[in-house]
């Protein structure tokens, strides 16, 4: 869960209320995949990675599920799925697992882990605002926690 959490910058949700199929297909584990986003209604592609794959397979191996099942299914509630809450609790267990501040972190960590480092390393915020599905560039900019001086130490990398 963690892996594709990271991989997948879905919301707690989102990420909660996937299904099987949604990752997997006939022939394996999927490259990429497409959701609509509670939030928005709006659908949003995310790319799996290669060691999320292989524990994605581990994962589904050991369930044995179909394509319509969850793939976080329920230890307390037989049908459903993991809740959000549920999540937020495995969220601050694996923070406190390597020795942080589990209230310095939340599932919006997990999420922003990948978007934050796309940015840093490509200073792309279109990119960033696609990948997130947002609507509007100023939202991706909040999202991020961009600042002014981060916007001009771009601008002063960038030669003409």
């Amino acid at each position: 869960m963690f892996n594709l959490a990271i991989d997948s910058k879905l919301r707690g949700c989102d990420l909660v209320t996937l299904k099987v199929g949604d990752v997997f297909s006939g022939s394996g584990i999927r490259a990429r995949s497409l959701v609509v986003q509670h939030k928005t209604g709006q659908p949003v592609a995310f790319e799996i990675t290669e060691p999320t794959k292989g524990a994605l397979a581990a994962w589904l191996a050991i369930r044995r599920a179909k394509g319509s099942d969850w793939l976080w299914p329920s230890r307390s509630h037989s049908g459903g799925h993991v809740t959000s809450r549920q999540y937020g609790r495995l969220v601050d267990q694996w923070v406190g697992l390597i020795g942080l501040n589990p209230g310095d972190y939340g599932t919006p960590s997990l999420r922003r882990t990948k978007f934050s480092i796309l940015y840093r390393r490509t200073g792309n915020l279109r990119a960033c605002q696609l990948l997130l599905g947002h609507t509007k560039l100023e939202s991706t900019v909040r999202y991020l926690g961009i600042e002014v001086d981060d916007a001009w130490s771009l601008s002063e990398q960038t030669e003409i």
